[in-house]
């Protein structure tokens, strides 16, 4: 089992920039790939940016190019930075992590087995 602890959600001005963080812990071979997913109210979830356990990164197309994930192995964390935010990055983030080691394609396009409770972000 893994449990999942974000932090860094708020409020953030348009333009602006934002750093989530997700720590886990527990069972680290669930952990091949971390990443974040996101849903606003009325939307669906979106994958937004994964990286494995080797550092191969993902990302939607709605983020990439002003989106770094970052993943310290060590500390079983992961980071997220979004850079020039625009209304639509509004949404409750979720970090969630799965042992399968997919390619990064698969990633992107999977619904991951482990999740955290979400820490919700806004944009103004």
């Amino acid at each position: 089992h893994v449990q999942l602890v974000e932090s860094g959600g708020g409020s953030a001005q348009a333009g602006g920039s934002l750093r989530l963080s997700c720590e886990a812990s527990g069972d680290s071979s669930l952990l091949y790939w971390m990443g974040w997913y996101r849903q606003a109210p009325g939307r669906e979830r979106e994958g937004v940016a994964h990286i494995d356990k080797n550092g191969v990164e993902a990302y939607a197309d709605s983020v990439k190019g002003r989106s770094l994930i970052t993943r310290d192995n060590a500390k079983n964390t992961i980071f997220l930075q979004i850079h020039s935010l625009i209304p639509e990055d509004a949404a409750t983030y979720y970090c969630a992590t799965d042992g399968r080691p997919f390619t990064a394609r698969r990633a992107l396009g999977s619904v991951f087995r482990y999740w955290g409770q979400g820490t919700q972000v806004t944009v103004s």
